[in-house]
């Protein structure tokens, strides 16, 4: 039993390696390529041959004493020994491969969430650009972006209108002439009701979309900060920058 287990530990590992190699398909016979394949294969395995190898390393220690024990009453006690090597040696390896790729695949899940942000976040983008180049301005209210651009899959109406914030440098608003609006006040600023900028409106050059991190939660400190065709985490945003001012309000002359 103990030798028989142990060489379908063996066998089983090194099937499931072959396997994964034959999947790779890379072309390359080298040792990284081997090694690749081994911790795909442990990784396969993890949920059936772990559990497995440590109730057979029990019930193999458990008979390998009682063998040890009477030893006029056994055979093979070799082979017993190197069977429960092997199995205790595979359940190791196993172990061994899935720890050693812990890290790669944390980062791979990492980028893998970052790259879901940055999906959403270009998808915004392009809708913002086609508002900017058909009304040639920002929307002032996220709403706005809804109504006038298609969103055949759903992304914009995912995301919360209350993270949208629209600001503008400079709005020229005078038809008089220019020397007369020296020390004058900015007047007659006013948005259209369609959102065209008309003479001596105003337009829009600027915005800020804030994004939900992995918590889903909007407002928390994970988010991410999309701005003027660049998207950052709000960590890595220095102090001062557009990520601490969103409260700012949505008009930032």
């Amino acid at each position: 039993m103990l030798a028989a287990s142990g060489s379908l530990a063996v066998v089983f590992l090194v099937f499931q390696t072959i396997v994964a190699f034959i999947q790779r398909d890379t072309g390359s016979f080298g040792l990284w390529e081997w090694l690749a394949s081994a911790e795909t294969a442990a990784w396969r395995l993890k949920w059936v041959s772990l559990p497995v190898m440590f109730v057979t390393l029990w019930f193999g220690r458990k008979l390998y004493r009682s063998i040890r024990l009477q030893p006029g009453r056994f055979c093979g006690l070799k082979h017993a020994r190197r069977g429960l090597l092997a199995s205790s040696l595979v359940a190791l390896l196993i172990a061994l491969l899935i720890g050693v790729t812990v890290p790669a695949r944390l980062r791979q899940r990492q980028l893998a969430k970052e790259a879901a942000i940055l999906a959403t976040w270009y998808t915004f983008e392009l809708a913002m650009l086609e508002y900017q180049q058909k009304y040639k301005t920002f929307p002032a209210d996220y709403k706005d972006l809804l109504k006038r651009i298609p969103d055949p899959d759903g992304t914009l109406a995912t995301l919360d209108p209350s993270g949208y914030h629209a600001s503008a440098d400079v709005a020229v608003v005078s038809t008089q002439k220019p020397s007369r609006l020296r020390g004058a006040v900015i007047r007659n600023a006013a948005l259209s009701p369609t959102g065209d900028v008309e003479p001596g409106g105003l337009s829009f050059t600027k915005y800020v979309m804030r994004f939900p991190g992995e918590d889903k939660i909007l407002g928390t400190d994970d988010d991410w900060i999309g701005h003027d065709g660049m998207i950052r985490k709000l960590s890595d945003v220095a102090k001062g920058g557009v990520g601490r001012s969103m409260s700012a309000g949505a008009l930032q002359p």
